[in-house]
């Protein structure tokens, strides 16, 4: 069914509602006041970073109560979730990939599936496509998720990994994937972890048996990699690699299909990864270090016949890739096969002589065609519109699966032949009731506050008028090396069909420009990001694409920063804020879980006596306006009780702190889901209930009944 686009008209209900003078639940407070180099700072909610107290667990219940009181009540709240179902239940399809046994495997789901299912098939896409594992079946309520799969080079065993209620913790399993039997093997408590095979037994990374009842909340230190022979228990497994004296590094295992080498990415305390190699079954080798610095990216690529294909930003902001042998990958015997260009490489796949490599042109995918001998361009790999593919490829055969998607475009998987450089249509994806071509997207640039051009995609109906009229949902994220790429979404599809403008901004501190770009957005330059989110929004409002009071911002993680930090810099240009799993305290960020990891990007208060006031300043906590002049936009706040990742702590003292302050009566509510984490391996079940609260709350805050 079509949706019908409604003028802006502020219903009964939603005056009511935004009317009420809501009463939120006390919470546990005491006169905690911390130290930074002189400076004393308040923590008046530190007990509420105790998320297993008592006390916590009762103002939890009670403010989800407070939250649910008003969601429940917005009158269309049915309808929104009846059409969310709808939009989401369409076939999703995943690329084929060919394995030694010659059977293709693919992810696919038939529409309302929390997960999709793994199937193996003589065909790709065929329709003799049978189960090989079904993520469904591994619990009843669709908590299980399951993380990752990689075949054994013989393809006679299966490894899997799965996290429990959105946990960053994983287990690992290993299955036949022809008799589809479950071996006995088990591991526990690993954690940012592949599974990368060798012989009769995997490499794998894990941390220590966590504290008991501290398992979400503590601190995690010493990354280990460990082997594990199949049939043993885990209590046998070798430690294969460890750092005594770094208890913050991350370590990553990985080998190639023969095996000729474990590989070991070492990172957690820079902007990018240190390197070691040690060839396997070579009698007397030693750990070769490629490079002992954090300071730039390098990743394996493959390692063929003797040599390390590997992709890095050293010496390279925007990527190259290089080769060395593997008897000396040091960067001295580094022979470039793609040099750097002014694009960035966010993709290289091998495949059978070629190798293609994906540049982000002004956030955007592009592909090509190389030599993998010489690095001669042969083709441009040709792509419909604005928007991001992936490969599947194989340096056995000849064989090149991509899939792409946009703004608009749910996906399809292409064959792509590379001799005759044509593509052909293997399976598109078609959601009922919907049409793409009734959409369009434009790319646009913007000047920030120190006049550097920012690029930004807006999606929205054709025909929209530039009247200041229209809802605009502006999202953002601006860190880590984070490129905000063109995805699809079936619930930002509600949002454009009833007439809003979906805006997402690609702000400094992301990748989509390469180091610089990233850096100009950490640190003492974390203010770069603010101000073009800012500028973002100051744009649209100046180009007749909307007004403030029709104006949305939304971001997750460090994104739930941005939404935070631009709030209370900005009330006044938003009318509805949703900051989710945000990082908001920026004092103790680094004392919890695996927040240490995030100094590279956002500097810690105790660096220095200038960091720590850098950080204080823009601190969504601690820089919450307050005063009878003071108005914010209505702001819902989203966190879960098992993120392991950005602790719920965070989302806690601020929403304790925003209510307890005089910002004016738009509502501020915070959304606490339970069994659930971060956001991934979330079963569409939530995915929609999240997506129902979130635009009822949007909605009924910016006054517009969206169409039945």
């Amino acid at each position: 069914m079509k949706r019908i686009v409604l003028a802006a008209a502020v219903t009964a209900a939603s005056l009511a509602m935004n009317a009420q003078k809501l009463t939120y639940p006390a919470a546990p407070a005491d006169n905690t006041v911390d130290d930074y180099f002189g400076h004393k700072v308040a923590d008046p909610y530190r007990p509420l970073e105790n998320d297993t107290a008592g006390a916590t667990l009762d103002w939890v219940k009670a403010e989800n109560a407070v939250t649910r009181g008003y969601l429940d009540a917005v009158p269309f709240r049915g309808d929104i979730h009846k059409r969310l179902t709808a939009l989401n239940n369409y076939g999703k399809f995943g690329l084929p990939t060919k394995y030694p046994d010659g059977k293709y495997y693919f992810f696919n789901n038939d529409g309302l599936r929390n997960q999709s299912v793994l199937y193996r098939s003589s065909q790709p896409q065929g329709a003799d496509a049978e189960v090989v594992l079904d993520p469904n079946a591994l619990s009843t309520d669709g908590t299980v998720a399951l993380k990752g799969v990689w075949m054994s080079p013989d393809g006679k065993n299966l490894g899997y990994t799965i996290s429990r209620s959105g946990s960053d913790w994983e287990e690992i399993f290993v299955m036949d994937p022809v008799t589809k039997k479950l071996r006995d093997d088990h591991i526990k408590w690993a954690k940012f972890t592949g599974i990368a095979w060798d012989g009769d037994g995997f490499y794998y990374s894990a941390y220590d048996s966590p504290e008991a009842g501290k398992e979400f909340s503590n601190a995690n230190e010493y990354h280990k990699v460990y082997y594990h022979k199949l049939g043993t228990p885990q209590s046998q497994d070798v430690l294969a690699f460890w750092d005594k004296d770094a208890p913050l590094h991350f370590h990553s295992a990985w080998t190639d299909d023969k095996a000729s080498a474990l590989v070991i990415s070492i990172g957690g305390q820079g902007n990018g990864n240190a390197l070691k190699i040690k060839e396997l079954h070579k009698p007397g080798a030693q750990w070769q270090t490629v490079t002992d610095s954090q300071e730039d990216a390098i990743d394996v690529i493959d390692i063929i016949d003797g040599t390390v294909y590997m992709l890095t930003s050293k010496d390279a902001p925007n990527y190259r890739l290089v080769a060395a042998p593997l008897s000396a990958p040091q960067p001295e015997n580094w022979r470039d096969v793609i040099p750097e260009k002014d694009k960035v490489i966010v993709g290289v796949d091998i495949t059978e002589n070629d190798v293609i490599v994906t540049y982000l042109e002004d956030a955007a995918h592009h592909a090509y065609l190389h030599s993998l001998a010489d690095g001669k361009l042969r083709h441009a790999v040709k792509l419909p519109s604005f928007g991001n593919v992936s490969f599947s490829t194989s340096k056995k055969n000849p064989e090149v699966y991509y899939r792409f998607a946009s703004f608009t475009d749910p996906g399809a998987i292409y064959v792509y032949d590379k001799v005759a450089d044509s593509v052909k249509p293997l399976v598109h994806t078609n959601i009922a009731g919907y049409n793409a071509d009734d959409y369009v997207t434009e790319q646009v640039f913007y000047t920030s506050k120190d006049g550097t051009r920012v690029p930004m995609f807006l999606t929205y109906r054709k025909g929209l008028e530039r009247n200041g009229k229209n809802p605009v949902y502006l999202y953002g994220y601006g860190g880590f090396n984070v490129s905000l790429e063109p995805s699809f979404s079936a619930n930002r599809i509600y949002w454009l069909e009833n007439g809003g403008i979906y805006a997402q901004a690609n702000l400094r501190g992301g990748g989509e420009y390469g180091e610089k770009w990233h850096l100009a957005g950490t640190k003492m330059h974390k203010q770069n990001v603010f101000d073009d989110f800012i500028a973002a929004g100051e744009y649209l409002i100046k180009e007749g694409f909307t007004s403030p009071e029709l104006l949305t911002i939304e971001g997750g993680s460090n994104g739930g920063l941005l939404v935070g930090a631009v709030t209370n810099q900005r009330p006044d240009l938003f009318r509805v804020a949703i900051p989710r799993v945000g990082v908001m305290d920026m004092m103790r960020y680094h004392l919890f879980t695996i927040g240490w990891n995030w100094a590279h990007d956002y500097g810690t208060s105790a660096d220095s006596p200038e960091m720590a006031e850098y950080l204080l300043a823009y601190s969504p906590v601690h820089s919450i306006k307050s005063g009878s002049d003071v108005k914010y936009p209505s702001i819902l706040v989203t966190t879960a009780d098992h993120d392991d990742r950005v602790v719920p702590a965070h989302s806690f003292k601020y929403a304790a702190a925003l209510q307890a302050a005089n910002t004016g009566d738009n509502p501020k509510l915070i959304r606490i889901d339970s069994k659930a984490g971060h956001g991934g391996g979330k079963p569409i079940g939530k995915v929609i209930d999240e997506w129902a609260d979130i635009y009822s709350f949007v909605f009924t805050n910016l006054g517009i009944t969206p169409g039945k």
